[in-house]
């Protein structure tokens, strides 16, 4: 590449001095690129994760329940405290040591903060559709059936625009997730279910989780377990630096139907160590680094009273409708746990993804993007 000198004269009083100005501007350009400016989001959701576990850790009705946990005092000794900021510290660490002094933990109903769904279904398929669409649809999805939604996504606008065509990317545990993404209609290929990473330059350890997929079952015939799904979306973001990542976990939701409490937590657990494993990364990243805001949410809640419905959802089921936010990242301001009246929804997280992004929602959507800032 030539570059062309530009001689620029200054007059400093009757002193006329001059410098070259192309080489200053693009020394300034490389040291300060258009993407580095631009906002890059992860949004995370954790599949039917309680708002009571997230902010008072573990459950004192269930923790010492041999119904639900195989070894009570093993479980009791890794997560049981005698007060709920001890005990959910001990569930979710990174949360609550560092997210909680950069970011914002909404949902905490016991402190007036309340953030609950839109659609009345109150599963998955429906909750997922609302985190994506900014909408409830509960007149067309009605069911967690393979059915392509009909409404388009966060994730099928950021893709149709210029600005972040290819640059869209989704990883989900779920085999559903290709159908609520609406994968051929909006051009984004979701690895999801028991999918592997495919194309013509994979790494040496997409190829390794490629074969171990393969070797190590899943107790669902669905879901395949998170850490694959977590391992497909960090090796992409490392490989091909997508502007928009969505990522669901799925294992709590599967644990807690089994009625597995202890395995419900301990999955938690480890969600909270791959979540900071990707907070990290993008710290340390050039591309990501400062510039990147993680929201993370849950596609629906669980029950309390009477105790067995922990296991179950639905708009049967009291309080299934009770969702949570945690924000953090760049233009989030540090309130840490929200500790005052305030009513927040699930259909409002599109909104604020978009316009992180500086795109438009679309017409569908009814909720109105949250002021983090």
């Amino acid at each position: 590449m030539v570059l062309k000198l530009s001689k620029v004269s200054v007059f400093h009083g009757c002193r006329k001095s001059s410098f070259y100005l192309l080489p200053f501007l693009f020394l300034l350009t490389l040291s300060n690129p258009s993407w580095a400016q631009d906002t890059k989001v992860v949004l995370i959701t954790l599949d039917g994760l309680r708002w009571q576990e997230l902010f008072g850790g573990a459950d004192a009705q269930l923790i010492g329940n041999k119904d639900y946990v195989h070894d009570t005092d093993g479980l009791k000794a890794d997560f049981w405290r005698e007060d709920a900021q001890s005990r959910r510290e001990a569930l979710f660490p990174f949360l609550w040591q560092e997210v909680s002094k950069m970011g914002q933990l909404h949902g905490n109903r016991n402190l007036g903060s309340k953030m609950d769904l839109t659609n009345s279904m109150w599963f998955s398929y429906p909750g997922y559709n609302e985190i994506l669409s900014g909408q409830a649809d509960d007149a067309r999805i009605t069911s967690n059936d393979k059915i392509p939604n009909p409404n388009t996504t966060l994730l099928e606008l950021a893709q149709n625009d210029a600005r972040y065509t290819g640059k869209v990317a989704a990883f989900g545990s779920w085999d559903v997730f290709p159908s609520i993404v609406n994968e051929k209609r909006a051009g984004i290929p979701v690895n999801a279910g028991f999918r592997k990473a495919s194309g013509q330059d994979l790494s040496d350890k997409e190829r390794f989780l490629n074969q171990l997929q393969d070797q190590i079952p899943s107790p669902w015939g669905s879901v395949r377990l998170d850490a694959f799904t977590h391992h497909y979306a960090l090796e992409h973001m490392k490989k091909a630096h997508p502007s928009l990542v969505y990522i669901a976990y799925g294992e709590t939701d599967d644990f807690a139907h089994d009625g597995e409490y202890d395995a419900y937590l301990r999955s938690a657990r480890k969600t909270d160590g791959l979540i900071k494993e990707l907070w990290h990364f993008t710290q340390n990243d050039p591309f990501y680094k400062d510039n990147t805001l993680f929201l993370i949410t849950t596609d629906h809640g669980r029950g309390t009273q009477p105790l067995k419905t922990w296991k179950s959802h639905g708009s049967d089921i009291k309080g299934a409708g009770q969702v949570w936010l945690i924000a953090f990242g760049k233009n989030v301001s540090a309130k840490g746990e929200i500790k005052v009246q305030e009513q927040f929804y699930t259909n409002q997280i599109a909104p604020t993804v978009l316009q992180a992004l500086r795109l438009k929602p679309s017409a569908g959507m009814t909720g109105k993007a949250l002021d983090l800032e």
